[in-house]
């Protein structure tokens, strides 16, 4: 098997690559050990790499590492970063809250979108897909419908209500341009993950019950992924636990 570019023995590692190395090994380990109690050893969730607020140089180590899906949240960061490593053979994933506004930069660079949750934003990002797709052939948009698991439905992190997951996903179906991926959670703070992770699979069913390919569950963060892949998520979006704190502006 051929190692990683700089991770081989008797190569000089940059401290920083060494440093990743290790925290992306240990979120692996804790992957594949909730995996193996969940009974699902076999299907590993997809690990995607939360690099919001961290140097382009950090993601180009991560790639040669084997890491391949990265997540931002903000666009401007997001399209400046993926232009940047366009070499690298990265799928970028937006999993922040998005405005309509910024649809057809995201539409840009982006393959799926974890935070769709209102028909306005679903209109945009299947307008600006079908240009890309004109203009230069763009595959479809996944979309991941995201379910506010809170109380107040979408009013701190966004998020639609679960009783408007139904028809978002016919709009989102409907539109021959996005591809109905699965449905996307963030555990509310301050209580135990594993009630509203239950919701979430309990939302994912009865979605996949009328829409039969979109079986995604994007759910679990470095804190909260064992609860997460226990209740079938299958995409984790983990960010701290591998790249550390946000590095210091100076």
């Amino acid at each position: 098997m051929t190692e990683p570019a700089g991770t081989g023995q008797g190569q000089d590692v940059d401290p920083r690559t060494a440093e990743l190395a290790r925290r992306l090994s240990a979120v692996r380990e804790r992957i594949a050990a909730a995996a193996a109690r969940a009974g699902r050893a076999d299907r590993l969730p997809a690990l995607i790499v939360v690099t919001k607020f961290h140097p382009a140089g950090d993601i180009r180590r991560l790639a040669a590492l084997g890491v391949r899906d990265v997540g931002e949240n903000r666009d401007q960061e997001a399209a400046a970063k993926a232009q940047e490593l366009a070499d690298l053979p990265l799928t970028w994933h937006f999993v922040g809250q998005l405005q309509t506004k910024k649809a057809k930069s995201v539409a840009r660079y982006a393959a799926a979108v974890h935070s769709v949750d209102r028909p306005q934003l679903v209109e945009a990002l299947a307008k600006a897909v079908r240009n890309e797709m004109d203009s230069n052939g763009r595959a479809p948009l996944d979309c991941f419908i995201q379910v506010s698991l809170e109380e107040d439905a979408g009013t701190h992190r966004g998020g639609a209500a679960p009783a408007d997951v139904s028809a978002l996903a016919d709009q989102i179906a409907g539109s021959h341009v996005l591809n109905l991926a699965g449905v996307m959670a963030v555990a509310p703070l301050g209580a135990p993950p594993e009630p509203p992770f239950e919701k979430l699979a309990g939302i994912s069913a009865r979605l996949v019950a009328t829409h039969p390919g979109a079986v995604g569950i994007s759910a679990g963060m470095s804190q909260d992924l064992e609860a997460a892949i226990r209740f079938g998520a299958t995409h984790l979006r983990i960010g701290s636990d591998i790249l550390g704190s946000r590095p210091a502006v100076g």
